[in-house]
This record gives structure tokens, sequence and C-alpha cells, in this order.
């Protein structure tokens, strides 16, 4: 082979190799990737016992004012919930007979009398649980913790939707726009470096925020349950933390729930660069059932239990386009239906559908080193708030 046809050759493979680099950083896949493909590699060397517990939380980022919709729009948006969603729920149970039930964390700068009072009658009614989103930009301490002091008092005081530990109310927490902790390098959507102290501090338990896959929000711990410890002085403290073990005690000052994050490589983009499946549930041209299998098969366990494992997918199901797709649409009751299906044999997996709090409980309880059926420490520290 001539020298010249060789030197083209690796500038080649070289340029082929910047650009795919580049294509990655420009969806912050460099952030997460070290860790999922170290944690893949741990876990093909784990023993899979039987029969694995399947614990699966479906949390929404709910906005029934999104895309600047009117108190009425918004209250057909929260109706529509009403109507549809108990029908789907009510046929589709678990391994402990329990039915779906759904985690609404609401935001704070949505809150109107009639939207919530629509809400917390469907949770009544044994659907869901009510838990805190909030998007804000460029904030202070003093209003942000006025703002949250606020709402926490409205849902618990009001009417009664949160959990307590003794007399203080607790809550989990989404942060709008992936944002937690100041993350954005532009400093917006947030501008607390201290926001996780001030949210263990004011009651969360547990904050469902992460995956944010392609934003440079995103943690580095990828499909891990960890605690992250706050350094005021700077933003993204999450970005590492200490792994929830069994028999371990509380590492950090806030837990971190994250849900599925993967790379997808049956399904390419351009038939190159791997799809990312976080975990949101809308629309897309990949069949639901092979998505569930990827989130399973991410297996997020508490260290030392990798027979529980936890499920958390989200999507924003006030928007029409999205309950859409889970009620008309029929999404919903596909998903369920191979999830119990699939995951819940009874010999290889055993189902559990549980709302945020209850996923919290399970994860204290294997921390705690229980064990037996994971279904039996839905209550394990936080009771129901109603």
């Amino acid at each position: 082979m001539p020298v010249w046809i060789f030197l083209v050759a690796i500038a080649l493979v070289i340029a082929f190799g910047v650009v795919y680099y580049l294509g990655l950083r420009s969806r912050h896949i460099h952030l997460w990737l070290p860790h999922y493909l170290a944690r893949r590699r741990r876990l093909a060397r784990q023993d899979e016992p039987n029969p694995r517990h399947v614990m699966f939380c479906f949390v929404d980022h709910y906005e029934p004012l999104v895309g600047q919709a009117d108190v009425e729009a918004g209250l057909e948006r929260v109706r529509r919930w009403s109507r549809l969603y108990p029908p789907i729920a009510d046929r589709h149970v678990d391994a402990d007979g329990r039915h779906l039930r759904h985690s609404f964390f609401y935001p704070e700068e949505e809150y109107r009398e009639v939207l919530m009072d629509e809400l917390a009658a469907l949770c009544r009614r044994g659907y869901g649980e009510i838990e805190i989103h909030l998007h804000h930009d460029n904030d202070t301490e003093q209003d942000f913790v006025r703002r949250m002091r606020d709402f926490i008092a409205v849902l618990a005081d009001r009417y009664g939707m949160l959990p307590r530990r003794g007399d203080k109310p607790c809550f989990a927490f989404i942060h709008g726009n992936w944002a937690l902790d100041n993350s954005r390098k532009d400093g917006r959507w947030c501008g607390l470096d201290n926001e996780i102290t001030l949210l263990r501090d004011l009651g969360c338990y547990a904050d469902f925020t992460m995956p944010s896959a392609t934003s440079e929000t995103q943690a580095r711990m990828a499909n891990e349950i960890y605690y992250a410890t706050d350094d005021p002085h700077r933003p993204k403290s999450y970005d590492t933390g200490t792994p929830v073990r069994r028999g371990g005690s509380e590492g950090g000052d806030l837990l971190m729930i994250a849900g599925p994050l993967a790379l997808n490589w049956k399904h390419r983009k351009l038939g190159i660069w791997p799809r990312i499946e976080d975990a949101d549930v809308t629309p897309t041209d990949i069949p639901l059932e092979e998505r569930v299998d990827l989130w399973v098969k991410q297996a997020i366990q508490v260290e030392g239990r990798p027979d529980w494992l936890f499920v958390k997918v989200h999507t924003h199901g006030a928007h029409e386009v999205n309950s859409e797709f889970l009620f008309e649409g029929g999404a919903l009751e596909r998903l369920c239906s191979y999830l119990e299906r699939r995951y819940n044999d009874g010999e290889r997996y055993r189902l559990h559908y549980v709302t945020a709090r209850e996923t919290y409980n399970i994860i204290k309880a294997a921390e705690a080193g229980m064990d037996g059926d994971p279904g039996q420490y839905r209550d394990h520290e936080l009771a129901p708030p109603f």
C-alpha cells in the first residue's frame, strides 16, 4: 500500500473520531459516559437472584398551565386526568394487589386553588400523591425559602397532601428546567449554589430530578441512588455522591433518586450516534416495550440489594400532546400491560407499583438491611399523608 493512502486513511479515522467525540459532547454524553460504562462492567459480574423485584414509579412534571394556558384550560387538563386515569389504573395491579398510582410533582408557580382542589380530590380517591416542582430563575435565598414554605404549608395544612416527620411536613422535589443547585453554566433557571442545603432544611426527603440527559445539568453519576453533599459555594453539588448501601447510613445532605439513562445502539441517529434513553414517556418512534426492557436492564438498586430494582420514569402529563399519547393513544395501557406480562411472573420478577414516597421508603428499608418482599416497606419511614 502506498504511504500516501495509509496516511489518508489514518487522517480519515482521526477526523471521524474527532467528529464523533464532538457529537457526544454536544449532547453532554461525555459527562456521564465514564460512570455509565464502569457501572455496566460491574453489573456484568453481578449474579441475578430470583425473583427480582421491580419497583415502578411514574413521576410527573405536572404543569396544568404550561404554554401560558389560562385557568379554565388548566382545569380541563386536570379534569381530563380525573376522568381518564382511574379506569386505566383500576385495571392494572401489581404483585401486592395494588393498582397503579401516579406521583404529581406540581409547580409552585402554577398553584391555583381550583386546580389543586381537583387534583387533590383525585389523589384522595387513591390514584396518586402530590409532591413539589419548581421553576425559578435568578432567585435569592430569601425568596426561595419564602415561596417554598408558603407552598409546603398550602399542600400540608390546607390539603393534607404531604407526609410528615414528626410535626414537620416532608416532600419530594423535581427542579424545573433540570437546573438543580444552579447547575447551568450560564446560571439560568436557578441562582442558588446552596439549593441542596435549603431543600434539606425545608424538609425535602429526596430529589427526583435526574436524569436530564442531553443537558449540561446531568449528573456524572448515572443510574445511581446516592447521597449528594452540598458545597454551598459552588453549583451542581449533586454531580457525584455516596451510593446508598445495604446496611449503611445517610452519607450526605440530600438523597438523589435517578431514573434510567442509557445508550440505545439499536436505534441510532443517522446510523452513527446512539439514541439516548432517558425514561421520558412521550411519543417516540421506538416501541414502548423495547424501552421498558432497557429501563429494567439498567438495574438501578441500593448496593447490596441486586434483587430490588427501581424504575423511575417521567413525563409532562398535563400537556395535551402527552396526555393524548398516554390515554387516547393507549400508551399507559400498553406500558402497564407489558410490565405485568414481562415483569410480574412471580418466578423471575415481581412487580410493585409505587409512588415517589413509597420509593423512598423502600430504599431506606434496603439501606437499613430489611429483608423479604419490598412491598411491605411502602410506609417504612414516611406514612401516607392521608
